[in-house]
């Protein structure tokens, strides 16, 4: 959003920006696919294409071409190996990464708009470039990211604009706090879900995008949504409420489910549950303790491991 915003800002001044959009990313390319990067005449930038010698040179070139063209729509091929015979990017990282610097024209506040009313009702939409320029529509695309090469002068990217990922955090305690403040800028929508409407922990959360209250947690899983994107993190007070969630989660397919406790109650919890007949392979499935085991004990610390794994099992 800040991103946007900020061309937004420029667009709005008349003040020219140059857009710096990373289409393409292959081997141990520093910028990957989707990441970009817009800067203003007066040197003024936000985001990144990469970081190192590369990205300091296509500024430079951005700042050159904003001082004097009209309009700039191109393709950049980068090498990040100096035995490459041409487009060499200075970085010896491997890999390549294509980059299109865009200079947007005074038309393209209306896709600049769009993007962002779509971002603000948490909504889907695409954002194209070609060519020909650039676009938007609330189609949602098939993949996240979409480069098409094409022939001669044509190509053509896509990108699926709005929040890819849902994280559903249940329990709005000490430790759902510190990770609904961790995970704000890990690019995930945050749902927050309690049965417990007085806690100072909800009212102190600005950090997610939408709270749920519940009457019980037995009542929760027709708001978690099952599927490839979906990510649960169970945090409930204590053993019984996070049994009654899991027992309601049973057998629904997430990216990702994890459960807070010590080592001793998920071993009692477990084995209860296998004593039932319950199928261990969804057991297998959970991440229980949930974390990554770096000896966390502060709610933050917890928080940071949590983050951790996730953003693990989200990157293959």
């Amino acid at each position: 959003m800040e991103f946007w915003r900020f061309i937004r800002a420029q667009t709005t001044n008349q003040s020219p920006v140059m857009l710096l959009y990373v289409v393409e990313s292959l081997g141990s390319s520093p910028g990957r696919q989707g990441f970009c990067l817009a800067v203003n005449a007066a040197g003024e930038m936000i985001g990144s294409v990469g970081g190192g010698i590369m990205e300091y040179k296509f500024v430079e070139m951005a700042k050159e071409l904003l001082a004097g063209s009209p309009s700039y729509n191109a393709l950049h091929k980068q090498v990040h190996n100096k035995e490459a015979v041409k487009n060499q990017s200075g970085m010896i990282c491997s890999g390549e990464q294509t980059i299109l610097l865009y200079l947007l024209q005074p038309h393209d506040h209306l896709s600049v708009n769009a993007v962002i009313d779509c971002l603000q009702r948490h909504a889907a939409g695409c954002l194209s470039f070609s060519e020909k320029g650039m676009s938007f529509s609330d189609r949602s695309p098939a993949n996240r990211y979409t480069f098409v090469p094409g022939t001669g002068n044509a190509w053509l990217y896509e990108e699926q604009i709005g929040y890819h990922d849902h994280l559903y955090i249940i329990g709005a305690g000490h430790c759902g706090l510190a990770l609904s403040k961790q995970m704000r800028a890990l690019d995930f929508y945050i749902h927050l879900l309690d049965e417990r409407n007085d806690l100072n922990t909800i009212h102190e959360n600005d950090f997610v995008h939408e709270i749920i209250m519940l009457d019980s947690y037995h009542a929760i899983a027709p708001f978690i949504k099952e599927g490839a994107n979906s990510y649960v993190v169970v945090m409930t007070p204590g053993y019984r409420t996070d049994d009654m969630v899991i027992r309601a989660l049973l057998y629904k397919q997430f990216r990702y489910l994890g459960v807070l406790g010590s080592a001793s109650k998920i071993k009692t919890m477990f084995t209860g549950y296998t004593e039932e007949g319950i199928d261990p392979g969804f057991l297998k499935n959970i991440h229980a303790p949930v974390g990554l085991p770096i000896k966390s004990h502060t709610p933050e610390e917890i928080a940071i491991s949590i983050a951790a794994q996730v953003i693990a099992v989200k990157n293959g």
